[in-house]
C-alpha cells in the first residue's frame, strides 16, 4: 500500500493598512529600516495598545471571502515567548476568538471541484525582521506591529497539486478583495506547510516547512519532503516531529530544529484591549464594500467576447483589470486587445503603472469609439500610443497634432487600389493563382501609394474585393 500526503496549509497575510495594528505607524513596505516604527512597536515599558479598525474591516473582508463564520464577539491574547524579534516577549494575536471559523475556499483541477476547509483565520501582529549575518543579526522594527491575519486550513490537503491551487485561489480572492498585496516576494504573504505520510486513517508524525519563499516552491517542498519521509520510514527509522525550512537552490527541506516538547505560550486575554462586539449591521456594511471578485469579472469578460487567455491574463494583472471596470459603455473585447497589447508593452517600457499615465477612461472610451468605427487603425494607434499615454490631449487634438487622418471614402480608396492593380499586374495575376503572400505585397503597396492615410481594414476589404473581380 502506497503512503498517502496529509497536508494542512497556514498562511500569513500581511493587512493593506495605512497604520499598524496597535500604533500609529505608518504600515510600508521598503522605507529606511527603523523609520516606521515608535514606542510601541519598540516594547517600552508602560506603553498601551490602540486597535486599528482598519485592520478590523478587512479582516471581515478576508473572513467573508473565505466563507468564515465571523465571530460577533472577540478578544485578543498575549502569546508569551522570548525571542530577539519580539521585543515585548509576548504576541498580541487571537487564541481563543478567532474573527473567522469554519471557512473554505472551492479549487477546481481538471474539471474536478473539492473544497480545502479553513479552520480558522485570526488576526495578530506581526514581529521585526531579523536579518542574519555572520558576525550578528541585526533587527528591523518597521515590520513589528504590521497587521497580519493567520489562516489555517484543516488537514486535508492531500496532493502538491492541491496545494498549489489553494494558494492561488487564496491569494486571488484576498488580492481582488483589496486586503492585501499578497506579494509573497516582500512577504506579505508567507506560508507554512505541515506535512505528514501514512499508509493508515491514521496520521503520521506531522513535520513543519516554514516560510517557503513561493507558491511554485510549495509544492516542490511537500514533494521533497514527503519523499524524504517515505524513504526514512521505509529504513526503518522514526520521524520525529521538527521544523525545516525549504532550500530552492538546493531542492530540499533543511533542518532547523527538533520539537522535543510541546510549546507553552501561556496564552491569556490580552489585558489593555476590550472584548470587541461586531454587529450584523456592522459587518454587512463592510461586506457591501467588497470590490467585484476575480470569479464575478472572469464571467463577464468572457460574456463580453474576451478569449479565455486574456482573460486570465487580465486577471493576473489586477490593475489592467480595475481599468477596465471603471470603463463604462466600451466595448470591453476592444479595449482589452488595446491593454493587453501596445499598452502593456508601453508600461512594461517605462516601468509605470496605468494610474500614473494620462490615459483616462474618457481617452479610452474615445479609442475604442474610433477603432470600432474604423477611424483609425491599430497602426495608427502604434503611431500615437506615447502622445496617448503622455499627454493631457483628447485622441482627436492628438491625430490633428500628428497630422493622421484616414480616407474613409470608399471612391478614392478605390482610386488608389485600381492604381496599384495597374501598376502590379504580374503579382496581381501571382494572387489569382493562389499565392496568398501576394495579397500582402499589393496592401503594402495601397498604404505607401496613399502615404499610410487609407484606414487598413477598409482598404483590405476593398482591395480583395476588387481582385475577385478580376477571377
Amino acid at each position: 500500500m502506497n503512503y498517502q500526503k496529509t497536508i494542512g496549509i497556514e498562511v500569513h497575510v500581511e493587512l493593506k493598512t495605512k497604520e499598524k495594528l496597535f500604533s500609529p505607524a505608518i504600515n510600508s513596505y521598503g522605507s529606511l529600516a527603523n523609520s516606521n516604527c515608535n514606542i510601541i512597536d519598540l516594547g517600552y515599558p508602560g506603553t498601551l495598545p490602540t486597535l486599528n479598525q482598519e485592520a478590523i474591516d478587512l479582516a471581515i473582508r478576508a473572513a467573508s471571502v473565505l466563507n468564515c463564520k465571523i465571530s460577533k464577539k472577540m478578544h485578543f491574547d498575549r502569546k508569551n515567548y522570548f525571542y530577539p524579534d519580539n521585543p515585548k516577549n509576548f504576541q498580541i494575536t487571537q487564541e481563543g476568538t478567532p474573527i473567522g471559523r469554519d471557512g473554505y475556499i472551492e479549487i477546481e483541477d481538471n474539471g474536478t471541484k473539492k473544497k480545502i476547509e479553513i479552520l480558522e483565520m485570526h488576526i495578530e501582529e506581526d514581529t521585526c525582521k531579523s536579518i542574519h549575518s555572520k558576525e550578528r543579526t541585526l533587527l528591523d522594527f518597521n515590520r513589528a506591529g504590521v497587521p497580519l491575519i493567520e489562516i489555517v486550513t484543516k488537514p486535508c490537503i492531500h496532493t502538491s497539486r492541491e496545494a498549489t491551487l489553494y494558494l492561488e485561489r487564496l491569494r486571488e480572492l484576498l488580492l481582488y478583495a483589496n486586503v492585501s498585496d499578497c506579494k509573497i516576494e516582500e512577504g506579505s504573504m508567507r506560508c507554512d506547510a505541515n506535512i505528514s505520510i501514512s499508509k493508515t486513517d491514521t496520521l503520521g508524525t506531522k513535520i513543519e516547512v516554514k516560510n517557503i519563499g513561493s507558491i511554485t516552491n510549495v509544492g516542490l517542498a511537500i514533494d521533497y519532503e514527503a519523499k524524504r519521509q517515505e524513504e526514512l520510514l521505509e529504513a526503518g527509522k522514526t520521524l520525529k516531529e521538527e521544523t525545516r525550512r525549504y532550500d530552492a537552490k538546493l531542492g530540499k527541506t533543511i533542518l532547523m530544529r527538533v520539537k522535543e516538547t510541546g510549546n507553552d505560550y501561556r496564552y491569556f486575554p490580552e489585558p489593555d484591549i476590550p472584548y470587541i462586539t461586531l454587529t450584523e449591521e456592522k459587518i454587512q456594511e463592510v461586506v457591501k464594500n467588497i470590490p467585484t471578485l476575480a470569479n464575478i469579472r472572469r464571467e463577464k469578460y468572457l460574456k463580453s467576447g474576451i478569449s479565455l487567455i486574456n482573460v486570465n491574463k487580465l486577471i493576473a494583472n489586477k490593475d489592467l483589470s480595475d481599468y477596465l471596470e471603471e470603463l463604462d459603455g466600451v466595448n470591453l473585447k476592444t479595449a482589452s486587445n488595446l491593454l493587453l497589447g501596445d499598452i502593456q508593452a508601453y508600461l512594461n517600457k517605462v516601468n509605470k503603472t496605468i494610474k500614473e499615465t494620462e490615459l483616462t477612461k474618457e481617452k479610452m472610451a474615445e479609442l475604442v469609439e474610433k477603432l470600432d468605427s474604423n477611424i483609425i487603425s491599430n497602426k495608427n494607434f502604434k503611431d500615437i500610443i506615447e502622445d496617448v499615454m503622455t499627454l493631457n490631449l483628447s485622441v482627436s487634438e492628438i491625430l490633428d497634432k500628428k497630422g493622421i487622418k484616414n480616407v474613409r471614402d470608399d471612391s478614392l480608396v478605390l482610386d488608389i487600389i485600381n492604381k496599384v492593380i495597374i501598376d502590379n499586374q504580374s503579382v496581381v495575376l501571382d494572387y489569382l493563382n493562389g499565392n496568398e503572400r501576394a495579397l500582402k505585397f499589393l496592401m503594402g503597396q495601397v498604404m505607401k501609394e496613399s502615404k499610410g492615410s487609407v484606414n487598413p481594414k477598409i482598404a483590405n476589404d476593398l482591395l480583395i474585393k476588387t481582385l475577385e473581380t478580376k477571377k
